[in-house]
């Protein structure tokens, strides 16, 4: 018997946490209330900090994403993105606001951590990755996780920063091979990652996986191969499974086999906290296995595991770089506007359907793409379905305490509304 996952505990920058950390899922689907609920019940929430300047527009009354569009107005019909940069003063307040907002309203035994993609590649890579890093030490956060890429150099991009040995930083990786390229970065700088968060083949969103091959691989084996390569190197880092971590029961046995904590976020999906529209969260609750697919339409290059049914599939909608442009790379590029180009109109001029690919700054601001765990389709096991056939949602305080104490996989059902 693996006990509970109450048993254990997360030791980490000297604080101790229930091991349970709730994924950062952008945009703004890992709400602040969310965030904050996990860590007000001892746990680490995160933030994501996807499309920062959009999520100031709306939170904080800025003007950030209109003022760029005004700026590069005249690339709006040219493929030729080259000129579209983002203002690295408005990247930064936008950062400090959200970041701060969050902080300011923290409670509880635990921590707020952010997600930053590398992988947001906005235009220029390393000078808006650092000005998103710094802003988010300035305005308090207590960890940062770097996802969506190798991270060789993200770590020199802030070594100067007074906080810079005061924050902990994580890493996500898919294997030991990725492991061992951010260690030998973080050795230029003499930092080794506080956590490293292990995620397998049956994650949500962007996989470190091919389409082809991700089910030749299991998470619990690449756990036990990242656990075995630190310990012959003798290097004490908590090691965080995630990706297809669906009940309690899932979570004791990894932590039992020397885990520290797992991340989880498909099953708070569905929860009150989460930022998804009502119309998704519903859809995530009806879906059977066969609706889910990992695709390759994302712009940034990795594959991306989503709903079949997900609106942002077959659109014909321009290039988003003037607003957004969060893809574009250092030339200006980015593969949806190679697809978008490539693609043909039908008689009357107008542009057929792109397929290949997705402009996932425009998709992703709507939540257009519905990314989700492979397990997706057992959230409807987690609640009740109404009379109208709707499912009724949950609260973020509810799925966390059937994590924390369910035992032989036992998934405890919410109070039925009446």
């Amino acid at each position: 018997m693996n006990g509970i996952v109450d048993d254990y505990r997360l030791n980490l920058g000297g604080s101790e946490y229930v091991p349970i950390i709730v994924g950062g899922m952008g945009v703004d689907i890992s709400t602040a209330e969310l965030a904050l609920e996990a860590c007000r019940l001892g746990g680490i929430g995160h933030i994501s900090d996807a499309m920062s300047m959009r999520l100031a527009d709306q939170k904080f009354g800025e003007k950030f994403t209109k003022k760029k569009t005004a700026r590069y107005i005249d690339t709006k019909d040219l493929m030729d993105k080259s000129t579209v940069k983002f203002d690295l003063e408005h990247v930064r307040r936008a950062q400090y606001e959200f970041v701060e907002s969050v902080m300011m309203r923290k409670q509880g035994p635990g921590s707020v951590f952010i997600n930053v993609m590398e992988k947001l590649t906005m235009g220029a890579p390393a000078d808006t990755l650092r000005v998103r890093l710094s802003a988010a030490m300035d305005a308090g956060i207590e960890g940062i996780t770097l996802s969506a890429g190798l991270h060789m150099h993200s770590l020199r991009l802030v070594a100067d920063h007074p906080r810079f040995r005061d924050v902990n930083f994580g890493i996500i990786v898919s294997s030991v091979r990725a492991l061992k390229i951010f260690l030998r970065g973080g050795a230029r700088v003499d930092r080794l990652p506080d956590y490293v968060i292990v995620e397998g083949p049956l994650a949500g969103g962007h996989l470190g996986f091919s389409s082809e091959d991700w089910h030749e691989y299991r998470l619990e084996d690449i756990v036990a191969e990242v656990l075995a390569f630190l310990k012959a190197e003798s290097l004490d880092i908590p090691v965080i499974p995630a990706g297809g971590v669906f009940t309690g029961t899932d979570a004791a046995t990894y932590l039992a086999e020397g885990a520290s904590a797992v991340q989880v976020a498909t099953r708070f999906t569905i929860t009150e906290e989460c930022g998804l529209p009502s119309r998704a969260k519903q859809r995530y609750l009806a879906a059977q296995e066969e609706d889910v697919c990992v695709s390759e339409v994302s712009s940034t290059g990795y594959p991306l595991r989503m709903l079949r049914e997900s609106p942002c599939l077959g659109s014909n909608v321009a290039p988003q770089c003037e607003p957004f442009g969060y893809v574009l790379d250092k030339d200006g590029t980015c593969l949806y506007l190679d697809a978008y180009e490539a693609t043909g109109v039908d008689a009357n001029g107008n542009k057929l359907p792109v397929n290949d690919r997705i402009c996932l700054c425009y998709h992703f601001a709507k939540m257009n793409c519905y990314t989700c765990g492979h397990y997706v389709y057992r959230l409807k096991d987690t609640t009740y379905q109404n009379e109208d056939g709707s499912y009724q949602l949950l609260s973020a305080e509810h799925v966390f305490r059937d994590y924390q104490y369910s035992r032989e996989h036992a998934i405890a059902l919410p109070g039925r509304l009446l």
